[in-house]
């Protein structure tokens, strides 16, 4: 079993300690486990309330594993998160997707791998991002429901996790998106052993060359 433990912030007069759990696709992919489905309704997200859940990270800073960098939870990462561009024109099973991600932000940047670089070509982000924007795939599993019950099965995500890297060298989560559904489900994903499921038939994406077109849409 690999989990990350983490300390949320005082949360309606509570501190809460929180793990959330990983399981291991058949390739060795880490993929967080989220625990619940907090934000239903494919078509009506309420990204206000998803906004307000992502205010209790603020602050926080995660280490990504395979790279030692340290990302900041910044105070403009829930309302980039819940308003971006992506974001906006999100429907359906993504959109709900990235809503209950919110829970696992912080596994997910921790499990982050494939770093890749790009400069920044917007003015708008002259100052936030001066020394460019770096980019991190990641994985998470968000349960399957039957008739409002919970069953043993998850639906499995890949996504690029986005981040501004300032002047003084500091890197801050600014949003997750390239959100994609691989066509599978598992069971058996409970956080209680080990698992190594079947492949998740993760194809080879943000290349280079298509990361410009895609972010400089975006950012």
């Amino acid at each position: 079993m690999i989990s990350v433990r983490v300390t949320m912030v005082a949360t309606q007069g509570r501190n809460i300690m929180e793990t959330l759990e990983t399981a291991l696709d058949e390739n060795g992919n880490k993929v967080v486990i989220l625990p619940d489905i907090i934000f239903s309704g494919k078509q009506n997200i309420d990204w206000n309330e998803v906004e307000k859940y992502l205010e209790r990270f603020v602050g926080e800073l995660v280490e990504v594993v395979e790279t030692g960098d340290i990302i900041y939870l910044g105070k403009d990462f829930p309302d980039e998160y819940s308003g971006s561009k992506y974001t906006r024109k999100m429907k359906g099973g993504r959109a709900k997707a990235k809503a209950n991600a919110a829970q696992g932000i912080r596994e997910m940047v921790g499990i982050a791998t494939d770093k890749r670089f790009q400069e920044n070509r917007k003015e708008k982000h002259s100052a936030d991002a001066s020394n460019g924007w770096y980019y991190y795939t990641t994985r998470f599993a968000m349960p399957i429901y039957d008739n409002d019950v919970k069953t043993e099965n998850y639906n499995i995500y890949s996504g690029c996790l986005v981040v501004n890297c300032t002047g003084k060298g500091k890197m801050y989560l600014y949003d997750l998106v390239d959100i994609k559904k691989k066509r599978v489900t598992h069971s058996g994903l409970t956080g209680s052993q080990w698992y190594k499921t079947a492949s998740l038939y993760l194809e080879e994406y943000h290349r280079a060359e298509n990361l410009s077109i895609l972010f400089s849409a975006l950012i």
